[in-house]
């Protein structure tokens, strides 16, 4: 391909300069590779420039000054590397699913995503869920190398799920992902947006930072006419309601009053637990064997994406007791000999370990709790 296709603003002299395919890592480079330099947190991908060539890159794209070519090597000059190779990456991938969805917030994200692809997937529509414990698709789960996938990656993987003819996908979005620009050049169709607490300052330095790096999905990655899902009952749902107003987006709000789904009833039953919620002025009820009430709000999260996903609400009421728990989020692992109950939570917060402990006490007060 000619770079002329993708960058829009070197000189004309450079357009029918070819290129192979896009790199972000020096020593995954090939033959004809654009090889991004970032100046990341860590390390100064302008040090591994040489690397990257030697293993076959053509062009050089950076924030150093010189711009042009030099012993058949193009150079390209821009002060913020992070966020062009997302939008370069998007128009060289530019065939993705369909419908995309999103989730940010604290905590929940995980459980959220898996669940959509429950629903989903138990109603046998293509879908795929893309997070921490890697890419799920409806016939294999493809554990990642990091957490989070760099910019490059998400939307090769994205492309890849197009020609698997998967139409819906889910992807877990984190402060890092918003911030460092690697959602950007895609449009959501529907955003949510879970909780927020104390989490990541050693990056973002403040709270406030930490904020605004999430409502960067809301606020420039949704889109128009698109839906923001929240719960009503937190402190932020004032400031993401005044962005739907803003931006023309739809909302969908959970919570105990003056929300689109309201939770009217909840009770423990042992290892299950009873809910009675009302959406659309209409009643329904469902049993669930997820343990910790926060778990609810995340199921019904993950039931609003879905509706918005083509199938009807009262189909998917159908299916919440056959939604299982993810891997090291409020898993009951099972009983071991003295039949105590083995809970597995993947808490890595205070606010996150608190609410797990919250929970696991108010479903099984007459517990003791090691």
């Amino acid at each position: 391909m000619y770079i002329g296709k993708l960058f829009k603003n070197l000189p004309k002299k450079y357009y029918l300069h070819k290129f192979n395919n896009l790199s972000l890592d020096s020593r995954k480079c090939k033959q004809g590779d654009i090889f991004f330099s970032i100046r990341g947190v860590k390390k100064n991908g302008n040090k591994f420039i040489n690397s990257a060539i030697n293993n076959g890159a053509k062009t050089i794209v950076s924030d150093l000054s010189f711009q042009g070519k030099k012993e058949n090597i193009l150079f390209i000059n821009n002060k913020n590397v992070r966020k062009l190779v997302s939008e370069i990456a998007s128009k060289y991938y530019k065939n993705i699913p369909a419908n995309l969805v999103a989730v940010t917030g604290t905590n929940g994200k995980s459980s959220i995503a898996n669940f959509y692809f429950q629903i989903l997937n138990n109603k046998k529509l293509k879908v795929a869920a893309i997070g921490t414990l890697g890419i799920k698709t409806n016939n294999n789960n493809k554990l990642t190398d990091n957490t989070t996938l760099d910019s490059v990656a998400i939307h090769k993987t994205l492309s890849l799920l197009k020609r698997k003819k998967i139409k819906n996908t889910i992807l877990k979005s984190s402060s890092h992902d918003l911030k460092q620009y690697r959602l950007n050049g895609l449009r959501f169709d529907t955003t949510i947006f879970t909780n927020l607490s104390r989490d990541h300052l050693d990056y973002h330095k403040t709270y406030k930072d930490y904020l605004n790096s999430k409502l960067i999905l809301f606020n420039k990655l949704t889109k128009k006419g698109g839906n923001i899902i929240y719960d009503n009952d937190i402190s932020q749902s004032k400031i993401l309601k005044k962005i739907c107003i803003k931006k023309n987006l739809k909302s969908l709000t959970i919570g105990k009053k003056n929300s689109n789904l309201l939770i009217k009833k909840h009770e423990y039953l042992g290892n299950f637990q009873k809910i009675e919620i009302e959406f659309n002025k209409q009643k329904y009820s469902f049993t669930t064997n997820l343990i910790g009430k926060i778990q609810v709000k995340n199921l019904l999260f993950a039931a609003l994406a879905a509706s918005k996903s083509k199938i009807k609400f009262s189909k998917i009421i159908e299916l919440m007791s056959e939604i299982k728990a993810v891997e090291g989020r409020l898993e009951n692992v099972g009983n071991i000999k003295n039949n105590s109950k083995v809970i597995l939570d993947y808490a890595h917060t205070p606010d996150a370990l608190k609410t797990c402990l919250r929970n696991i006490k108010e479903q099984f007060p007459d517990k003791k709790i090691i």
